[in-house]
């Protein structure tokens, strides 16, 4: 029997990070799932500000159009989740946008949760999207890294260092009871940071990549 196919679109124009959300994204899907992956021709290798998430939208719709009647159902693999609202009304397939699935998870339970990310240009963003998800009584705010967003992804152990710092103030601040990681190029430091759950006093981490797989995953189960 053929298995269904779960397509992972990168809004980033990186190589190299589709292959790390690639990756990550394997190993949070079940082995009953097939993936593949695809990376925006245009646009920005890390997408950091608003109009850099607008300008991706044209790509992913161009990607999900393109890849639509060959797979099972597509993950935005960026946290504004560009384009996910515009390819539901078109597909007939489920698209998931890891913004959405990570703050879904976070607040399971009506937990209030916090976003740490390094992109001071999505903190708008990011706060209309826990609005308009029906998240904003339960949405504590964003803790953001002074450093520059780009420098970090150069450097990744100070990249996690920063973020477990903002992660410590969503939950000491803000009292965040889950902390999602707000960034698909931010994938590999989520993960990290997912395992130190002793570090945070018990509080979740959400590596969003992990958990789109899991809302897709549990979909796609539900629709057999």
């Amino acid at each position: 029997m053929k298995k269904p196919v779960v397509l992972l679109i990168n809004p980033n124009t990186s190589e190299a990070t589709t292959a790390m959300m690639h990756r990550l994204a394997r190993a949070a899907l079940p082995d009953a799932f097939d993936l593949q992956s695809a990376t925006a021709a245009r646009g920005v290798a890390m997408i950091t500000t608003a109009e850099e998430l607008a300008i991706s939208v044209d790509e992913v719709l161009a990607i999900g159009r393109a890849k639509s009647g060959t797979v099972s159902a597509i993950v935005i693999s960026a946290f504004g989740d560009p384009g996910a609202a515009a390819l539901r009304v078109e597909l007939s397939v489920p698209v998931i946008g890891i913004g959405e699935a990570s703050m879904r998870e976070a607040a399971h339970g009506g937990r209030r949760f916090g976003v740490a990310t390094t992109t001071p240009g999505l903190d708008a963003a990011i706060v209309r999207a826990a609005a308009l998800y029906g998240f904003q009584t339960l949405f504590t705010g964003c803790r953001i890294s002074a450093d520059d967003p780009l420098q970090l992804a150069g450097n990744p152990a100070l990249q996690v260092e920063r973020l477990a710092e903002a992660v410590t103030a969503c939950i000491e601040q803000d009292g965040a009871e889950a902390v999602v990681i707000g960034g698909g190029p931010l994938g590999q430091s989520a993960a990290e940071l997912e395992a130190r759950v002793d570090a945070f006093g018990g509080v979740p981490v959400i590596a969003p990549i992990a958990a789109a797989m899991r809302a897709v995953a549990a979909r796609l189960s539900a629709e057999v």
